[in-house]
């Protein structure tokens, strides 16, 4: 085996009292190609960076294999004082790269070099960036999210342009298919520590609910066996002194492990409030056309968005999605054609670019306007604290200012903003940008739930996969079409990427009425009977309780004086936590099993 072109040995890195870092470890071989996989805040890019040197852990060691070159992607480029793009990029090369690779990289990210860095875009200084890291054809990539703000076809010529490289790579990313179509290996940092796999990202979920489900089983053993080590303790002293010491020692033992374990942080409880039922038609355009002097955005373009339908727009940077969104919400008026919309619209607006944060205001503040207490979210007033915990956002967190808060807590916080307005229509902009995988998986079943009707903006293709029902894509010269189904089937319907422009438009998307009669041919047979269903709604809120059930329990035994003073009361409590546990067993094991069921018949 090849020794690792990268090593860190037990970093350590404690932030306020708790420790970030602890005891990590990870190894990179000359070609290998690793997902970094971790919740928002678990430390994914200051490993990173520590990675790259640029931060110094408290402890443990990093090693680079003499001579290797490495190359660091950060998430928000500094350009220092260059005063073009090429000038930037040439500044990252060696004496002994070529050149010419300077130039040909811009040119292929849609660059021309003589940008000023101080006035690029999102997605234009992130092209910019990928070009200077690129450039030089280091041994080691490290990047961080290096899709953010980046278009579907500069991901697609991203990935294929990484895949072609004999560099090692680690990667952090919320993209699924661009971790899947990379990785090899997989490293999950999970509350300070690193657990790794020789499988790419394809593997992980399941690996990941895997040992989360090994590591609950052996909690729920530890917790009985100190119940078991407390009863002893109470009723089974003997006069063997010695024996009982080494006993109560290991009780201590047992609690102290127990009171030590970091649990897992719990996924956000993302729910939109929702207004009353719109009418069954939503938006209907007919032959709308918009330009900008000599250029045309949308042209002769009509759809028919149906209530409950879930519309994915995506196209290159500046083709105008944004442009068409507000003409299909009545937010911009066509220069010819029409737009209808339905009867009893109520819209809810999640916005990239997040401009209508106050970057000075608290987290408190931006979800409640400033305005005490309270958030009205579907038309009732909660309190900030709760909804804030909602969305993962802890009670110390209330006097945050915005402009300190990570990527991914900005994007939860508008989330929370938009997700509390009652609304029967949401139009979401980018809204997978920086949220990390379990957020992603809650915001899909979210809107697998919402019972009105979605428009989706987004580059992420397993999300829009997963979410919605049609797709538009850009032809060129202010044409889009319509296809049925995911990105994927857009693809395969019109047999070419979204970087081939192309004036002959493949074959129109099938309508709304076909689409739902081969829904309806292609459905599975098998369905969930009615206990089953009730069963998988209602075993959740069973657990819930039982789990409140056993922390109640629980305290009552942490007395150490029960026993003493209540002997009935310790016998009732230890028999009814014990029941409460086998309860709580057997509920995870029916819904387990319903859920997996449920998958099974909706993949069939």
């Amino acid at each position: 085996m090849a020794p690792p072109l990268i090593q860190l040995k037990d970093i350590r890195l404690t932030f306020g009292g708790t420790p970030l870092l602890n005891g990590v470890e990870l190894n990179v071989a000359p070609g290998e190609r690793v997902c970094l996989i971790g919740r928002n805040g678990s430390g994914k890019s200051t490993l990173l960076r520590i990675a790259a040197g640029i931060v110094e852990p408290d402890g443990g060691t990093r090693f680079v294999q003499p001579g290797a070159t490495l190359r660091y992607l950060p998430q928000e480029p500094d350009f220092g004082e260059h005063k073009t793009t090429l000038a930037y990029v040439e500044a990252g090369l060696a004496p002994g790269d070529d050149q010419h690779q300077a130039r040909y990289l811009l040119e292929q990210l849609g660059l021309t070099g003589e940008e000023n860095p101080q006035n690029l875009s999102g997605g234009e200084a992130r092209r910019a960036a990928l070009a200077c890291v690129l450039a030089p054809s280091p041994d080691i990539l490290l990047l961080d999210e290096p899709t953010n703000h980046l278009d579907l076809s500069t991901i697609e010529w991203l990935e294929k342009e990484l895949d072609s490289r004999r560099s090692a790579l680690v990667l952090i990313s919320h993209d699924r298919r661009f971790l899947t179509n990379l990785s090899r290996s997989t490293a999950w940092l999970d509350r300070g520590r690193i657990k790794q796999i020789d499988r790419g990202f394809a593997s992980f979920e399941s690996w990941r609910d895997e040992v989360l489900a090994e590591e609950e089983r052996d909690q729920h053993k530890l917790d009985r066996k100190i119940v078991d080590e407390e009863h002893w303790l109470r009723h089974g002293v003997s006069g063997r002194r010695k024996r009982n010491v080494k006993r109560l020692a290991n009780l201590h033992a047992l609690r102290d492990q127990r009171r030590d374990y970091r649990g897992t942080a719990g996924n956000a409880n993302l729910a939109a409030a929702e207004a009353e039922q719109s009418g069954k038609l939503v938006i209907e355009a007919k032959g709308i056309t918009k330009a900008y002097g000599e250029r045309k955005i949308v042209e002769n373009f009509s759809t028919r968005i149906q209530r409950g339908d879930r519309l994915g727009i995506i196209g290159p940077n500046g083709a105008g999605k944004t442009t068409l969104v507000n003409l299909l919400t009545g937010g911009m008026q066509p220069d010819s054609g029409t737009i209808r919309l339905g009867a009893n619209l109520e819209t809810a607006t999640l916005d990239q670019h997040r401009e209508s944060l106050d970057p000075k205001s608290t987290l408190a503040e931006a979800l409640t306007g400033g305005r005490g207490d309270q958030i009205m979210v579907g038309g009732k007033p909660k309190h900030v604290v709760g909804y804030m915990k909602d969305f993962l956002f802890a009670q110390e967190q209330r006097g945050t200012p915005v402009e300190v808060l990570s990527g991914g807590e900005r994007g939860r916080l508008m989330l929370a903003r938009a997700l509390a307005k009652p609304s029967n229509l949401l139009v979401l902009d980018e809204p997978t940008n920086d949220l990390d995988l379990e957020t992603l998986d809650v915001l899909e079943d979210m809107l697998g739930d919402y019972e009105g009707t979605v428009i989706l903006i987004s580059h992420d293709r397993d999300f829009l996969d997963r979410v919605v029902t049609s797709v538009i894509a850009p032809e060129g010269n202010g044409k889009w079409v319509e296809y049925a189904g995911g990105y994927s089937d857009m693809l395969a319907q019109r047999g070419a990427d979204l970087k081939r422009e192309t004036a002959k438009v493949q074959a129109p998307a099938e309508k709304k009425e076909e689409r739902s009669a081969a829904a309806a041919a292609s459905a599975p047979k098998r369905k969930l009977s009615f206990n089953e269903k009730h069963a998988l709604e209602t075993l959740p809120k069973k657990m819930e309780t039982l789990q409140a059930d056993i922390a109640r329990l629980q305290r009552v035994l942490d007395d150490p004086n029960l026993y003493a003073k209540d002997r009935k009361k310790f016998d009732d409590t230890s028999a009814a936590i014990a029941k409460a546990h086998e309860e709580l067993s057997a509920a995870e094991e029916r819904w387990l099993e319903l859920e997996m069921l449920r998958e099974e018949i909706e993949q069939a």
